[in-house]
């Protein structure tokens, strides 16, 4: 199947905590549609947990993944951020930032067991979330007229991710349709008018 530019992210942020080996960990994860908004959200972050031992993250972008950054934050080299951003690749997860937060519990973990806990808290912070998927969009006018508005309204609300009604001399439409569906859309339009109806489109919106 070709690429249709979707992706899977997260709808909104969440929080989790576990308590590994006297550490606290605490997973914070959320959507994010730039680098710079990923750095941003760390920052605040850093700033929220400014007393934590370590706040490790790693992001990946939209539309392929291959823009992504990872930060141990002190912890041992490739500890902490890479096992993060394995999540995420491992899910399939693009426009999401990870920070887990590390309160440092007086027992060392050794390479192997921060590893696991870095890991562990991602997950457990992504399996808390929403996973959604994205789409480029269309922005179509659609007209028609009030005779056939009977079959032409359905059609719409069975397509539009939100639409807005206008009736002046014909009735009018601006719909948020999925961009894979407009073909469709369109021919169906066409087959239940027989012709009458007509469309044309606005802006095409990519997701990123």
């Amino acid at each position: 199947m070709a690429f249709d530019g979707s992706f899977t992210t997260i709808s909104s942020p969440v929080r989790t905590e576990l308590k590994i080996r006297n550490s606290r960990f605490i997973g914070s994860a959320m959507p994010v549609r730039s680098r710079e908004e990923a750095m941003e959200a760390v920052a605040r972050i850093q700033k929220e947990f400014w007393d934590a031992s370590h706040n490790c993250y790693a992001f990946r972008l939209a539309p392929d993944g291959l823009q992504y950054r990872f930060s141990d934050d002190g912890e041992p080299s490739g500890s902490a951020g890479k096992p993060i951003l394995f999540v995420l690749q491992q899910r399939s997860l693009l426009n999401v930032l990870v920070v887990v937060t590390r309160y440092f519990g007086g027992t060392k973990l050794g390479v192997g067991g921060l590893v696991r806990a870095y890991g562990d808290t991602a997950a457990a912070a992504l399996d808390a979330a929403t996973v959604v998927e994205e789409f480029p969009m269309d922005r179509l006018r659609v007209y028609t007229t009030y005779e056939d508005i009977r079959v032409i309204r359905p059609l719409v609300e069975r397509y539009a991710i939100r639409f807005e009604e206008e009736y002046l001399d014909a009735v009018r439409y601006v719909m948020l349709i999925r961009s894979d569906q407009v073909e469709p859309f369109a021919a169906e339009l066409t087959d239940a008018s027989q012709g009458r109806a007509g469309w044309v489109r606005l802006d095409h919106i990519e997701v990123s």
